[in-house]
């Protein structure tokens, strides 16, 4: 970009880059950091606001308020009928309240990590000043917060991008370290698809570029990033509703049932006061799982900010769980990536200098990194283009036509495309297709090459053999998504034998040859329609409606800025592949949930046959108390102390997730039942059993 032909005219001094430089400040929260602001937010949420949010919990915070006031003052819920009734009130307060504070911990500590990057993100939004380009050419320099959208503003090497935008004029390299945490910049440059997006609080560190901002103020991508990795944005997953919905009527049914054993003990002669009916309540409510849901739900957002992954809500990340089918393109996903020229191959008596000259000249304006390999291919076969650019004009590849080419002086059409494409792109000039076009077709094709034929107005001169290899380990990775029950489609825009080929090697499920950005939205709405869940990615703006129709959508980092509004993630990598990590990720949140909530329910079981049998022992129920816990009031404290603190025990696992595994819905079921179920009923045996032991031996009953 010629800076004194395109640099608007200032009203200013001219600026000089590097006069304003973002200071950013690398936000390193330690460890010990994250647990004081995590002890901080565990009190605050104590407050009745915060509380009634969870309903189990809310209920375990009244009870505590109870038994609180039955501590100061035994004789306010009925007459005292036994020894040390203080002492024992007061120890259940206390272990009510621990049970509390852990639950808060655990969510508390898991929106820690969600604030920690926050911090790092709000530190790259610093304020700095744009030159905004005004009607009449010249620049004005206003603050950064008051561009609005549709401004356009002009940028130079060393200035801070102000805002969200799409570059409209320039090429220019960029860093985007602060967002994504790589270091190599990204070139930008106008008039492509996916490298025109440009993200504010990133730095352009050579040239100048001309920005035509997308957002208003507060609205920016790093806005959004901020909102959603601390949390401010996160809603209740379907599951997640449903499941706390579920609980929720457990404990009313708790609730129903611990209200009427006043008249069954009275009527056996074994009164129950009011402490050991709030603790048999809590005992008996799913604490364990109803202290750790909210601490899933944000820890699997957070695993998704892990692999710079932003996700728009929990919703998505629990709905890639679920997916039943991924919606792959071939090439940057399956392949490695650009398809670059490996070869020519002249065809119907023509030259290899003649078939890399036509190549070159129907390549000149391609600035693709399969046209730019094209034209040094032709250039090493001693291929020049000596026309005077002015006069030529190049003639854009589209979905429709296929092909790409250029119009050469003297009403020469160079054109090079897809074989079906340029055949009848010949036919429509009256010219006569020949047997050695779908000879050389087939070669390239099942060596899983690309074949482009080329031709110069009625004649094809040959095809370029365009070389794609399969991604190292993805066939295992496919079968590791066909074990979990998920189908894989590759779309791609080769013929169907090349299509094969690359299929066959890397392991899909199916494939569909030939297709256009339409063919996409097709495919889900067809999978959609079989009651099945889908993936996609794209990075286009013709990916835009596919993204908004899939169930999710994950869109690259170096897309546009419609890509990224209709998708429901955005892979700050740009790493198609990731497509397959989220769908771990979604997993490995619901058998997480799933685990937790198979092990509180079982942990209720051991709960129940501690404590009933020894407080109905006036009822002759001796004979149940198989674990011989020492007394009503030790089996009750013992119960209640395992039940706060299997809580932050758990709390690693909650954060971190359930080893992910790719095994079938059935498999991962019935690993679960044996592993959490089965543990989940002898662990509170044993605990409970020792820490009756225990305080029996220091005589707190």
């Amino acid at each position: 970009m010629n800076s004194a032909a395109t640099t608007p005219r200032s009203k200013s001094s001219r600026f000089r880059p590097g006069d304003r430089r973002l200071k950013r400040r690398k936000s390193r929260v330690s460890t010990k950091g994250l647990y004081i602001r995590a002890i901080r937010d565990t009190f605050i949420k104590l407050s009745p606001q915060s509380a009634i949010k969870n309903p189990i919990m809310f209920l375990v915070w009244l009870g505590t308020i109870i038994t609180l006031v039955a501590t100061i003052y035994p004789p306010i819920f009925g007459p005292v009928t036994q020894k040390n009734s203080q002492l024992f009130n007061g120890l259940v307060t206390i272990t009510l309240f621990l049970t509390v504070l852990f639950a808060n911990f655990a969510e508390a500590l898991a929106q820690g990590r969600g604030k920690a990057q926050a911090d790092a993100l709000r530190s790259t939004r610093t304020e700095t000043s744009a030159k905004k380009i005004v009607v009449d050419g010249t620049i004005t320099e206003i603050p950064s917060t008051t561009l609005k959208t549709g401004d356009t503003v002009y940028v130079v090497a060393g200035d801070i991008i102000p805002a969200d935008g799409e570059v409209i004029l320039g090429v220019a390299s960029v860093d985007e370290s602060a967002i994504t945490g790589e270091s190599a910049p990204v070139l930008k440059e106008s008039g492509s698809d996916v490298a025109s997006s440009v993200t504010g609080g990133t730095r352009i560190i050579s040239d100048e570029l001309i920005i035509r901002i997308t957002t208003d103020p507060g609205k920016g991508f790093i806005d959004r990033m901020i909102d959603l990795v601390e949390g401010a944005e996160r809603t209740k997953t379907p599951n997640e509703m449903a499941l706390t919905i579920l609980l929720a009527v457990l404990t009313l049914v708790f609730l129903f049932v611990v209200t009427t054993l006043p008249a069954f003990a009275y009527y056996v002669n074994s009164p129950i006061n009011i402490t050991v009916l709030i603790a048999l309540l809590v005992a008996l409510i799913p604490t364990t799982i109803g202290g750790l849901l909210n601490a899933i739900g944000i820890a699997g957002m957070d695993r998704v900010a892990q692999f710079n992954i932003i996700a728009t809500s929990g919703r998505a990340v629990e709905a890639s769980g679920d997916i039943n089918t991924l919606i792959l393109d071939k090439t940057g996903t399956i392949t490695l990536g650009n398809r670059l020229a490996e070869a020519f191959i002249p065809i119907n008596g023509h030259s290899m200098a003649e078939i890399a000259n036509i190549a070159l000249a129907a390549s000149i304006f391609d600035d693709t990194p399969e046209g730019k390999s094209i034209v040094r291919l032709a250039e090493k076969f001693g291929a020049k283009f000596d026309i005077d650019r002015k006069q030529a004009q190049g003639v854009e590849f589209s979905a429709k036509t296929r092909m790409s080419g250029t119009n050469l002086p003297g009403g020469y059409e160079a054109r090079k495309g897809a074989v079906g494409a340029i055949k009848s792109f010949v036919r429509s000039r009256h010219g006569k297709e020949t047997p050695e076009l779908d000879t050389a077709y087939e070669e390239v094709s099942h060596h899983g090459g690309t074949p482009l034929a080329v031709c110069l107005n009625n004649e094809i001169y040959g095809v370029i053999y365009l070389k794609d290899i399969v991604k190292p380990g993805i066939h295992e990775r496919f079968d590791q998504l066909r074990r979990m029950g998920v189908r894989t489609v590759m779309l791609t825009g080769d013929n169907r034998i090349t299509a094969a080929v690359i299929a066959r090697e890397a392991g899909v499920d199916e494939f569909i040859a030939e297709a256009t950005p339409e063919d996409k939205i097709t495919v889900i709405k067809r999978e959609q329609a079989e009651g099945k869940l889908v993936a996609m990615t794209g990075d286009g703006t013709n990916d835009a409606p596919a993204l908004a129709q899939a169930n999710v959508g994950v869109a690259m980092n170096t897309g546009t800025q419609a890509a990224k509004e209709a998708a429901n993630m955005v892979d700050l990598d740009s790493d198609p592949t990731k497509l397959i990590d989220i769908v771990s990720i979604g997993k490995q949140l619901l058998i997480t949930r799933g685990a937790l909530t198979t092990f509180s329910f079982a942990n209720d079981i051991a709960k129940y046959f501690a404590i009933l049998p020894v407080i109905f022992v006036a009822a002759n129920l001796e004979s149940l108390n198989f674990m011989k816990l020492n007394s009503a009031n030790s089996a009750v404290l013992s119960a209640l102390i395992y039940n706060a603190l299997i809580i932050p025990f758990l709390i690693p696992l909650a954060l971190k997730g359930v080893k992910f595994r790719p095994l079938s819905a059935n498999q991962l079921l019935q690993r679960n039942i044996l592993i959490y179920g089965f543990g989940g009923v002898i662990t509170p045996f044993i605990a409970i059993k020792l820490i009756d032991v225990l305080i029996t031996f220091v005589g707190l009953t």
